[in-house]
């Protein structure tokens, strides 16, 4: 998992929206729209990086089609120190 969040949150160009993505998963569960306006980004954009963070186990799409919720996943706030290490290096 490690080497995973190095390479999404350090190693792309796209790290720093991920990186603000998580944050705002932090606070609670939102949808890709509520993603999109809450940090000024284009909705594509905001879905692209929800599904490398998924494919990563980073987060977890809730059941529902329409509106679906994402959630940091146990396995990632598990690794929560490796994030918050990885983020003050790379800001």
């Amino acid at each position: 998992m490690e080497k995973a969040l190095w390479y999404l949150f350090a190693g792309t160009r796209g790290g720093a929206n991920r990186v603000r993505i998580i944050r705002e998963l932090e606070e609670r569960p939102r949808n890709a729209n509520e993603l999109a306006e809450r940090l000024g980004v284009d909705y594509n954009t905001v879905t692209h990086h929800l599904d490398m963070l998924e494919e990563h186990d980073v987060v977890d799409p809730g059941e529902r089609d329409y509106g679906k919720l994402y959630f940091l996943t146990d396995r990632f706030e598990r690794h929560w120190e490796t994030f918050e290490s990885i983020t003050e290096e790379v800001s």
